[in-house]
């Protein structure tokens, strides 16, 4: 195995574009070595991308946005109190990953990349609306994260191509975001259910949702008849029965060790309701904890 530490993002996607055999980049690792370790996968080239400048760097530009580095830890998103603040689903759906030990290495950019569609962290990044800052020999794009995974451990990065930033939208006024699962255990757990909703508001009324599911298909589900079901609305009950009914109705799940297809179907349902109430009570200003069930 051939390891290289770049100094830069164009050297690294050099270095992928022009070698033969497995290659993989190392940001946490939690995905990587693990799967190293347990001989699932033995890269022939390991690219280290953790001493470009910038990648451990979170910043809010001047029109409210965020730009995170790819390899900003789960645990310096929940330290990090403007970014809890304004993303609350997102950061506290990172922070379900794995322990406290993993969450100190866990990346954002590693949960998407990794191409499971149980990932938590990537249903409360396509709810609000994230894209990835893409970078190969031709240059650099923006690439909407629900068009990064293309089915379980594929994504549709090309060879040579690297995700070299992670960027939020800026949060604006009366909006919120939440994200809940449904796992076996009471903690570290692959989830069953993931239900992100990330929603704005005018006065009482929804004028903006999205919507997305994870764990329900192969890969993570932007729909949007769950927000139709609820835009326009005040998040009422007939509203919500509308969100579970659309939520059960796009789902494609498999029956597996951890949940049949009717349980995963109906979980879906129950915490897209759930979901949309904490996000809309924040929306509202009210501080309101999320967890999973």
């Amino acid at each position: 195995m051939n390891y290289h530490s770049p100094a830069s993002f164009a050297e690294a996607s050099a270095l992928a574009a022009n070698v033969d055999g497995v290659t993989r980049f190392l940001a946490g690792g939690t995905d990587v070595l693990v799967q190293l370790r347990a001989d699932i996968v033995t890269p022939d080239t390991l690219i280290d991308i953790k001493m470009i400048d910038g990648v451990s760097d979170i910043i809010q530009n001047d029109d409210g946005s965020w730009t995170l580095g790819v390899a900003v830890t789960g645990a310096e998103m929940t330290e990090h109190a403007g970014l809890s603040q304004d993303w609350p689903g997102v950061v506290e759906a990172m922070d379900l990953v794995g322990s406290t030990q993993v969450q100190g290495r866990a990346t954002l950019t590693g949960n998407l990349c990794n191409g499971s569609p149980a990932a938590d962290s990537v249903p409360a990044m396509v709810a609000a609306g994230v894209t990835v800052t893409v970078t190969s020999a031709d240059g650099s794009r923006e690439v909407a994260v629900e068009k990064v995974p293309t089915g379980p451990g594929r994504t549709s990065l090309a060879k040579g191509e690297l995700v070299s930033a992670v960027n939020i939208p800026a949060r604006g006024d009366n909006a919120g975001d939440a994200y809940l699962r449904f796992i076996p255990r009471t903690e570290m757990d692959i989830a069953v259910v993931g239900v992100a909703v990330s929603l704005r508001l005018d006065g009482d009324i929804v004028t903006e949702a999205r919507v997305c599911l994870g764990a329900v298909a192969p890969t993570v589900l932007l729909v949007q008849d769950c927000a139709d079901a609820i835009n326009g609305s005040t998040l009422d009950d007939a509203a919500l029965d509308a969100l579970a009914v659309a939520a059960s109705a796009a789902c494609n799940p498999i029956t597996d060790k951890r949940g049949t297809v009717e349980f995963r179907t109906d979980v879906a349902g129950v915490l897209a309701k759930r979901a949309a109430k904490i996000a809309y009570a924040r929306a509202n200003g009210e501080t309101v904890k999320g967890d999973h069930a």
